[in-house]
């Protein structure tokens, strides 16, 4: 079967509009997707900061036509964000950490829609513990137990190791995407290209 691998944070509006964009891509090119968590604040911090020096000094033209090009991904994909949401950047570590417990339990992706729906669609802080167990109980998560295992240590070490290996494949952002390994993609609007690029293998 053609492979997909979708590298993500959920603290992305991009990534939530690839999250939703990418699934009926795959079903429609019969490819199957590996969800890959990771920490994009790590990968900032580690390869590009630059990010920080736009947030810090936005160009006003380029900002103001940057959240029209956004809502209009959103209208075209169906779904609401609010930008810039009332905590950003927020940080999503236990988020990420909980989605990888979750991948355990069969229900990642569940939890990954009900977190960018929280955080993206309804302005909630997705770092309190309140709200993760909101999207513990839309995902059908016991919340008490996926509290617990976000601070496992075995689940941290794989997020930290996502992380790692996003940076070690090239990767700067989020959502990356592979295709078939080594075939590299960043964005939602690199989408059509993933298309073709499942299509040529």
């Amino acid at each position: 079967m053609k492979k997909l691998e979708f590298f993500y944070d959920v603290s992305s509006p991009w990534t939530y509009l690839a999250f939703t964009n990418i699934q009926p891509l795959a079903r429609e090119e019969g490819a199957e997707i590996a969800y890959r968590p990771f920490l994009v604040g790590g990968v900032f911090n580690s390869v590009n900061p630059s990010v920080y020096q736009q947030r810090d000094n936005p160009v006003p033209a380029k900002a103001a036509y940057a959240l029209k090009d956004m809502q209009d991904w959103a209208r075209l994909a169906g779904i609401g964000i609010k930008f810039p949401p009332s905590v950003f950047p927020v940080n999503s570590v236990k988020g990420l950490r909980a989605l990888l417990w979750a991948e355990e339990q069969g229900r990642q992706l569940a939890l990954a829609k009900a977190l960018f729906e929280l955080y993206w669609g309804e302005d909630k802080d997705i770092s309190r513990e309140d709200v993760l167990a909101e999207a513990a109980a839309r995902a059908g998560l016991d919340a008490a137990r996926m509290a617990q295992a976000v601070n496992d240590p075995a689940i941290k070490a794989r997020l930290k190791a996502n992380t790692d290996e996003v940076i070690a494949r090239g990767g700067f952002g989020s959502p990356t995407i592979f295709v078939n390994d080594t075939d590299m993609y960043f964005g939602n609007d690199r989408l059509p290209l993933v298309r073709e690029a499942l299509r040529r293998s």
